[in-house]
């Protein structure tokens, strides 16, 4: 086996497509959008760039096929601020095999440790924490827009090599179709009463003010709440224009009252 530091145009190529190959016959596997992978490494598109570093890597057998890829990165703004300096492995994809594993993550750990690391969190992103975070250890179902996926095995190949659980977070699913506890209903017909509020979906065609209310909500909602912080406009804005092309624009519901933002309720493919 051999592994290097992705340098290249096709090399970065490379480590995109290898996933393709990898999942070929697992009916819940969604390929990621190619742009958002590549805006992750791309200093122009990635804020984190600003303050702080990344590489990737590729894994190859003796004949030269792609077995393996990982990324390295730290965020100089949060890598101190741990008990040890901390910095991140992620985009981890490998075949079943633990000694290819076992080269990823020395690979990750020896090039962190090489800017002053010493631990390292994964699989996480380089980036925000709405996307490609964490590893699934059960509910192999197709994954939501950003959200990781991997076979059953991956738990093996971190545990294995010294990975423990940080923390966890559970997800949850539930038919649209089926009928919900009568007190939403309830509720739900007292207020439609009331013509202080009013709900409306989404429209691609506004999006920056619908951008602005999402803005107006988490912050109100989330910021006073553990590690919160507070989303900057330019920040949603961005986030909102990468995921249009996914939007459906009557899966997102907006409520007003006294046409003020107070809620909305976000689904996303």
């Amino acid at each position: 086996m051999k592994i290097s530091e992705v340098t290249t145009p096709a090399e970065a190529e490379a480590f995109i497509r290898f996933p393709i190959r990898l999942y070929r016959g697992d009916p819940n596997y969604l390929q990621p959008l190619d742009k958002d992978i590549k805006a992750v490494f791309d200093p122009k598109e990635n804020k984190f760039f600003r303050h702080g570093q990344c590489t990737r890597f590729l894994l190859r057998d003796n004949d030269g096929q792609v077995i393996g890829r990982i990324a390295a990165f730290i965020n100089d703004r949060l890598a101190k601020k741990e008990s040890q300096p901390t910095g991140g492995c992620g985009f981890f994809e490998c075949i079943h095999d633990q000694a290819a594993a076992n080269l990823l993550f020395d690979t990750a750990r020896d090039w962190l440790a090489a800017r002053g690391m010493e631990a390292m969190d994964g699989p996480v992103n380089f980036g925000e924490r709405d996307a490609w975070w964490g590893l699934i250890v059960e509910g192999f179902d197709p994954p939501p827009y950003k959200m990781n996926y991997n076979p059953p095995y991956y738990r093996e190949l971190f545990e294995s090599y010294g990975f423990q659980i940080y923390f966890q977070q559970w997800c949850y699913s539930l038919k649209v179709a089926n009928r919900l506890q009568e007190k939403f209903y309830a509720r739900h017909a007292a207020i439609r009463e009331n013509p202080d509020y009013r709900a409306e979906h989404l429209r691609k065609s506004r999006l920056e003010k619908y951008a602005e209310d999402f803005r107006t909500v988490y912050n109100k909602a989330w910021v006073k709440h553990g590690a919160g912080k507070e989303l900057e406009s330019r920040q949603v804005q961005g986030f909102f224009r990468k995921m249009k092309p996914v939007i459906d624009e009557l899966a997102i519901w907006y409520v007003y009252y006294k046409n003020e933002p107070v809620a909305m309720w976000v689904n996303l493919p």
